[in-house]
């Protein structure tokens, strides 16, 4: 259908949504951004849909929410299990969430399936406890995470509370395909009360998940105990964090916490940073200069979401340092194993799980331990699935899972990453680390000393629009049928090649027990290996390049930025 009558439709459609028709005015004359907003369907995954806010079927808006909200609950009437179950539903701070999550309830009020909808907004991970805490069927939450202001999202979980897995992730695209905008309409709100098609939920979830996450302690006598010498500064950068954060960490004895007020209320347009994105040293441009202030030892922050945690420490001269998603994890998880083996808790059969592009280090750490370690794809989705496996075989204890990208979970109640487990965590092992009169960057120094020192680099390169799709895969497709024997002078020891579900080692061609995905990845000599993967969530393609070195940070970062040099030039 041509982009011309596509638009025609789009401005009847939107002709009560003044945003929507002002913006669809304002680019009707534009060929390049027509097609942008009509070439395709906005891609419904794993992780449901996450795109830019606006008009046009390539965006999220009220109608995409909408039809997206009306696939998902005609699937789950097809399915006999689901039924007479309720949907949990949650929203962060972004723009349009709380709208987008009422419509969401009402979309599938109008189907008989019962929503529950919390009162504000809540983080992520309380959403997925919420699925399993409510016995729901499945969840959805609106958010874009830590992407730019201008992107909402609609994320689905299944009854695990867990991201959907393919195969139901397909299974819900088609419903969704099948019908049309104008088809999928809301019950009216007051109508579905009064039929108790609608239920808000708060304070009894929340006091539930808290109980949980306190529960996640490792030493939790010890943080009681010295817990109000530790000041912390946190920001929770505008978004679903700034409540569930301060108290579980007020509930744990760790009460000397100063948030950045300038952070501390919802913003959609995120005024005070470049990105809401803890990943980003600069969101922490607020937080450093009160931290001096105020005396902080730790900083933490959190995305809008709440599912994702970055922090600063001070390094050996006083000055803060931001740790990477990879830092974090090895303090958490040496916290989590050493804490204990001490108290003779170390299950002989844990196990940790990480995604395949997280450090190293964590073999190191985990083969000390005794425990086993289990690498699967990007994505949380695919750490819930492991513990799901291990709950249903009884084959090992799940003890941490993380991915690189500032992830992190140590509880099982929650089926995804988790900021307010990770961020308590985080503030238990700084407790630990002050009563053994060391600081928290001197742990990581002392971990690095005794395993090596592991240097991880992540390139995120941007393709937006089609001709940026068309540029995504054509690199992919490269990285795919190429074959070299050595990358920045190491030599290539294998090659996963996760779409095809094959590893080519010295010539022998076996099977990888993988989910097919765009990602490949080469182990090189010394420990070092290097992957690429497009983005599920944005227009880019990322570059992950590992090393390590036995002598000092310095000698490892050098090898890593060379190593990355290497590997880039391999795409040109």
């Amino acid at each position: 259908m041509a982009f011309e009558q596509l638009f025609s439709q789009w401005v009847k459609l939107s002709e009560h949504e003044a945003d929507l028709t002002q913006e669809l005015h304002q680019v009707k004359d534009e060929p390049k951004a027509l097609e942008d907003r009509f070439y395709k369907d906005l891609d419904f995954g794993t992780g449901g849909m996450r795109g830019i806010i606006g008009a046009g079927r390539n965006r999220i808006n009220i109608f995409t929410i909408r039809r997206a909200a009306a696939g998902l609950a005609n699937h789950l009437l097809s399915d006999e299990n689901s039924r007479g179950k309720c949907v949990a539903i949650g929203f962060d701070s972004r723009k349009y969430s709380d709208r987008f999550a009422k419509e969401t309830a009402l979309i599938l009020a109008a189907r008989g399936i019962q929503a529950c909808l919390f009162e504000s907004l809540r983080p992520v991970p309380l959403l997925s406890f919420a699925v399993r805490h409510l016995g729901a069927c499945a969840g959805v939450v609106i958010t874009a995470s830590h992407n730019p202001p201008e992107y909402n999202g609609f994320k689905v979980y299944d009854h695990e509370g867990a991201q959907l897995p393919p195969e139901m992730a397909e299974r819900v695209t088609e419903r969704i395909r099948e019908l049309t905008f104008e088809e999928c309409q809301p019950m009216p709100e007051q109508e579905a009360l009064q039929k108790g098609l609608l239920r808000i939920i708060g304070k009894e979830v929340d006091d539930a998940y808290t109980r949980m996450v306190l529960g996640l302690m490792v030493q939790p006598d010890l943080a009681l105990k010295v817990g109000d010498q530790l000041k912390i500064v946190y920001t929770p950068l505008h978004g679903s964090g700034n409540l569930p954060v301060r108290r579980a960490l007020n509930e744990a004895g760790i009460k000397n916490v100063t948030v950045v007020k300038e952070q501390e209320l919802p913003d959609p347009n995120f005024s005070t940073v470049r990105s809401p994105n803890p990943e980003d040293p600069a969101a922490f441009t607020l937080a450093i200069p009160l931290a001096e202030e105020v005396g902080a030892t730790v900083i933490m922050g959190t995305d809008p979401d709440c599912d994702r945690l970055g922090v600063c420490v001070r390094d050996q001269k006083g000055a803060f340092i931001t740790l990477n998603g990879n830092q974090i994890a090895a303090i958490l998880l040496d916290h989590i194993l050493s804490s204990l083996k001490k108290e003779g808790k170390l299950p002989e059969n844990g196990a940790v799980v990480m995604s395949i592009v997280s450090t190293n280090l964590a073999q190191a750490l985990c083969a000390d331990y005794g425990v086993t370690l289990f690498e699967v794809l990007t994505g949380f989705k695919f750490v819930g699935e492991k513990i799901m496996e291990f709950e249903q075989t009884g084959s090992h204890v799940y003890l941490l899972g993380f991915e690189e990208s500032y992830g992190y979970l140590s509880g099982t109640d929650v089926r995804d990453k988790d900021a307010v487990n990770a961020a308590l965590l985080l503030a238990e092992a700084a407790c630990v680390c002050m009563h053994e009169g060391v600081t928290l960057y001197e742990k990581l120094q002392q971990i690095y000393q005794k395993y090596g020192y592991f240097a991880e680099i992540t390139h995120s390169a941007t393709y937006p629009g089609k001709e940026g799709a068309e540029r995504i895969r054509a690199i992919m497709e490269q990285m795919h049928s190429e074959s070299p024997e050595q990358i920045g002078g190491l030599r290539v020891c294998a090659l996963r090649d996760y779409l095809t579900g094959k590893q080519k080692k010295t010539g022998v061609v076996t099977d990888l027990s993988f989910p097919p995905s765009d990602v490949v990845y080469f182990d090189l000599e010394g420990g070092a290996w290097v992957c690429a993967r497009p983005s599920g969530t944005e227009p880019k393609i990322k570059f992950y390049v590992g090393i390590s070195d036995k002598d000092s940070m310095e000698k490892a970062h050098i090898k890593a930025e060379n190593l990355l040099k290497a590997f880039m030039e391999m795409t040109e």
